[in-house]
């Protein structure tokens, strides 16, 4: 399912936060956190200790895009 993460990147810079501190906060990975900077799938686990992190909703942080891919994206 294509995604796109960048209303993530804009919250984050909202909250003044950096990758590394979101990283570090929500407990993800840097091989998660290039994942999610390449707008490729992540788990619902993933997901929800963003928001946690970051006190949101799903759907703050990631968005359906409707185009077309590959399952990977």
């Amino acid at each position: 399912m294509p995604v796109s993460y960048d209303k993530l990147w804009k919250l984050s810079i909202d909250k003044k936060m950096n990758k590394t501190q979101l990283r570090d906060c929500s407990g993800i990975t840097s091989a998660t956190l290039a994942r999610l900077s390449k707008n490729k799938g992540v788990s619902l686990e993933i997901l929800e200790r963003i928001c946690r992190a970051l006190e949101c909703e799903i759907g703050d942080i990631v968005e359906f895009t409707g185009e077309k891919g590959t399952a990977d994206e």
